[in-house]
């Protein structure tokens, strides 16, 4: 089978990482990938070192001519059983391509992020209309989908993203390498958080309870992975200070961008998850995977991944005395710890594992490719 997959995105974060391991898993699967993305991207350098074969354009713009030609060349000449795009803006060029030349080839597209816009005036039902099918990576999405764009209910899946749990398994991973690096003694309690310094993703929140919780317990550290993106070194710096305006620096670990995520996990504790509103929350289940109990927001994608009281305690958004309150009990009862973690790594793998994903998303493919 022979899939074009297309994200005209020039950005970095969960959307773009997701598209290059789903192009690597459908590949090691046997299908034939090709990627259209905007050249000299940061995605198109990532699918290159994954050795992936890219089809590129100089820029996205809507309805450009010279765009329209090349792309009809490409599906001329490859010959496609399913498009698949990752990113909505691309039905601008994908849908009068599709439609003006006559193009049966089926088109499915994944919706990783919700829109505020309303998309159901004329304009959008063109552009949409040659959308054969919607993914949604949640309910949250899903329900977007449904009351922004003038998709029909049966046009709308739900199709959660997976992980690598071979990865992300505490049994296969070095454990306690913070602890090593840092200097960490054995009865100290390591409570993290993951994630990229950028507004809305629970920073202040976490470090605020973490204050009430310094002040009530003697062996905590608290540790915060990740670095600012692009544009946000201000929110960074201001992050990075909190911790000594307030006087608990000490209880403090900054570590920066981190690519051995799993030891990372292995290391800690406690996750906390503290995100305003995520889509889904990737970086959640990985923690999961490796067998953490959690506290997270309970809004959003969050609810598809948590179950409160079982994997994880959900606390209401931004409320930072509840997300003490949550994380104490954790800090408490060691016996909570495992079995939360226990939890959650078993609804990881009967869920949120690349395997099913992938075998969900190739039926899909079969699906349509057959119509």
């Amino acid at each position: 089978m022979k899939i074009l997959m297309t994200c005209l995105s020039k950005s970095w974060g969960g959307m773009e990482m997701q598209v290059i391991n789903t192009a690597v898993q459908l590949l090691e699967s046997g299908l034939e990938i090709d990627l259209l993305l905007i050249d000299k991207s940061k995605l198109y350098f990532e699918a290159i070192n994954n050795k992936l074969n890219t089809i590129t354009i100089d820029n996205f713009k809507y309805l450009s001519p010279l765009q329209i030609i090349k792309l009809r060349f490409v599906l001329n000449n490859r010959k496609y059983d399913i498009i698949h795009s990752h990113f909505s803006k691309d039905l601008w060029l994908l849908t009068p391509v599709l439609k003006w030349f006559g193009f049966g080839t089926p088109l499915i597209l994944t919706k990783h992020v919700g829109s505020f816009i309303n998309k159901k005036d004329s304009l959008h039902r063109y552009i949409y209309s040659r959308v054969d099918l919607a993914l949604a990576i949640s309910r949250v999405i899903k329900k977007n989908l449904e009351d922004t764009t003038p998709l029909k209910p049966n046009k709308i899946e739900l199709l959660y993203s997976g992980i690598d749990d071979e990865k992300f398994n505490p049994e296969k991973v070095t454990k306690n390498r913070l602890r090593e690096e840092y200097k960490l003694s054995k009865d100290t309690i390591l409570i993290g958080i993951a994630g990229r310094f950028s507004p809305g993703k629970g920073h202040e929140e976490f470090i605020y309870a973490c204050e009430i919780l310094a002040a009530k317990h003697k062996n905590l550290k608290f540790i915060i992975i990740g670095e600012s993106s692009y544009g946000e070194s201000k929110y960074g710096k201001k992050i990075s200070e909190m911790p000594a305006a307030l006087g608990i620096e000490d209880n403090f670990i900054f570590t920066g961008f981190r690519k051995d995520m799993p030891e990372v996990f292995n290391s800690l504790d406690i996750f906390v998850f503290p995100s305003h509103a995520e889509a889904f929350g990737l970086t959640l289940v990985e923690a999961m995977c490796m067998g953490l109990p959690s506290v997270c927001t309970a809004s959003d994608g969050i609810l598809d991944i948590a179950v409160d009281n079982e994997t994880s305690f959900l606390f209401e958004r931004e409320n930072y005395v509840e997300l003490s309150q949550k994380i104490e009990q954790l800090i408490i009862s060691k016996e909570l710890r495992d079995r939360f973690g226990s939890n959650a790594r078993k609804r990881v793998i009967s869920m949120f594992t690349k395997n099913i994903y992938i075998d969900n998303l190739i039926s899909l493919y079969k699906r349509f490719a057959t119509k």
